[in-house]
């Protein structure tokens, strides 16, 4: 068997021809499995002290990358859901070198064999139309900055738009006419077109204005004129958050995230009395399951289904407990 296969020219032709020319995958899963292994390499150089392009494909074995999750979990506090997207993303590398690198089947799979970690699933987070007002308000709309956040806070809360989608849209991307919408390229390099109401539709015409007459340039760019970046997003949004916070108490004990925006919009529409149907392909969902969430997670619409359930003149009644030194003497 060959020693000197060398790593960095099967991850770039993973990528180069697996993932961009056979697969033809979106930006979003290119930067995600960039992102992928840039902290793995990092690691490496760190814990061996070679650098990334004289790593040989032997010197990355399964414990070297179980060790890797662990450090990503127990130094940089990643969630068991980002862990498992991490492994994925190495396990489709591994998968592709089966093929490439047969005399490495053994070693290919033990890291094949890394298990994923069992998830717990949570109950969405979701705002609620005066705590979304209260975030917007945090916004100081007598700056350009502000006048952006605005624009796309308002935006990713009505359309529901994913973060990727959000920082990418640009101005042909935006159609203000009759029947206003915007256009995004979702995952799975699926289009869609998603309307703007009467509200979105007029801020967004606004903060055009202000932007160069340019289809390329992206609606809410950065300083310099460049895309904004995910965390540039996020660490915009906390930021509002903690503002509007001192507004809004029933925020205090929320955590704000981009994707809340996205569960808010989801929401929005299920209380309006839209479908699961509409609503999936309204957030460019591959299946109507994953829109489940939103059901799961509306309590007050569960309340309605129980008193569709409840026997005719009679009330639904909600349990209430007892007293609780009652129920404490009970208990004993």
């Amino acid at each position: 068997m060959s020693t000197t296969v060398n790593f960095g020219s099967v991850l770039t032709r993973f990528i180069i021809q697996r993932l961009m020319k056979q697969r033809h995958v979106s930006e979003h899963t290119i930067g995600s499995y960039r992102d992928t292994f840039r902290l793995l390499l990092k690691f490496v150089h760190a814990r061996t002290g070679k650098q990334p392009s004289n790593l040989l494909w032997a010197d990355i074995d399964a414990p070297l990358i179980s060790a890797f999750l662990d450090d990503l979990q127990e130094r940089r506090g990643i969630t068991a859901r980002s862990r498992n997207l991490r492994l994925a993303a190495i396990h489709s590398l591994f998968r592709y070198a089966s093929f490439e690198l047969p005399e490495y089947s053994s070693q290919i799979q033990r890291v094949l064999a890394i298990p994923s970690k069992r998830i717990t699933r949570r109950q969405i987070g979701y705002l609620t139309r005066r705590e979304l007002d209260a975030l917007l308000d945090a916004t100081d709309q007598s700056t350009w900055s502000g006048r952006r956040d605005y624009a796309w806070l308002l935006l990713a809360a009505q359309t529901g738009l994913r973060l990727s989608e959000l920082t990418g849209l640009t101005r042909e991307d935006v159609h203000l006419g009759t029947g206003a919408y915007v256009h995004v390229t979702g995952k799975g390099r699926r289009g869609r077109c998603t309307p703007l109401t009467e509200q979105t539709a007029p801020v967004l015409q606004a903060w055009l204005k202000e932007l160069p007459l340019d289809e390329a340039q992206v609606v809410f760019p950065n300083r310099r004129g460049t895309r904004m970046s995910n965390d540039g997003i996020q660490y915009l949004l906390a930021r509002h958050a903690d503002t509007a916070r001192k507004a809004c108490a029933s925020l205090k004990s929320k955590h704000i995230t981009p994707n809340v925006l996205r569960h808010s919009a989801a929401m929005s529409l299920l209380h309006a009395g839209y479908d699961t149907t509409v609503i999936a392909m309204w957030l460019g969902h591959d299946s109507v399951e994953t829109t489940h969430i939103y059901l799961e997670a509306d309590l007050e619409l569960k309340r309605k289904m129980l008193e569709m359930t409840t026997p005719s003149g009679t009330t639904a009644a909600i349990y209430k407990p007892g007293d609780a030194l009652m129920a404490f003497l009970q208990s004993l």
